[in-house]
């Protein structure tokens, strides 16, 4: 007889055991080189101290520099305070023994951005959202 099983909405416990879990089997497969999440976050404030630009990243257990959210307010966009940002994390990364960067965007974001910081496409999502492209990009730090 099949056990009856039950599928519901995830918890903060649960996520903790889903990440416990997925970390534990990761790292029986491969050795960690840094012990834990090593959280990059940075923002830029104006001189009247309001923010106009944010990135959230990490290291991650391998040493790779995860980038999640690379932000800069409208107003400051193509002034190089992108690059600034970023190139402030990945020397952070660096100095912290990150050996690679890793993120993605979309071709309505940031695409053009990253291949002028020297980012390389390692593949793509055709027509996600419809119409548009997934982009997932790399970088040798």
């Amino acid at each position: 007889m099949t056990p009856q099983l039950i599928i519901e909405p995830c918890t903060k416990e649960n996520a903790a055991t889903i990440i416990s879990g997925i970390n534990s089997y990761n790292l029986s497969q491969i050795p960690a080189i840094a012990n834990t999440w090593t959280p990059l976050d940075f923002v830029i404030k104006n001189e009247s101290g309001i923010e106009i630009a944010g990135i959230l990243s990490g290291i991650g257990y391998w040493n790779g520099l995860d980038i999640k959210v690379l932000w800069v307010a409208e107003a400051y966009r193509k002034t190089g305070i992108g690059s600034l940002i970023l190139k402030h994390t990945e020397d952070a990364a660096r100095e912290k023994g990150a050996t690679v960067a890793m993120l993605d965007t979309f071709d309505f974001q940031a695409e053009g951005f990253y291949l002028k910081n020297g980012y390389k496409v390692i593949g793509e999502v055709q027509n996600f959202p419809p119409g548009h492209r997934r982009i997932y990009l790399s970088k040798k730090l």
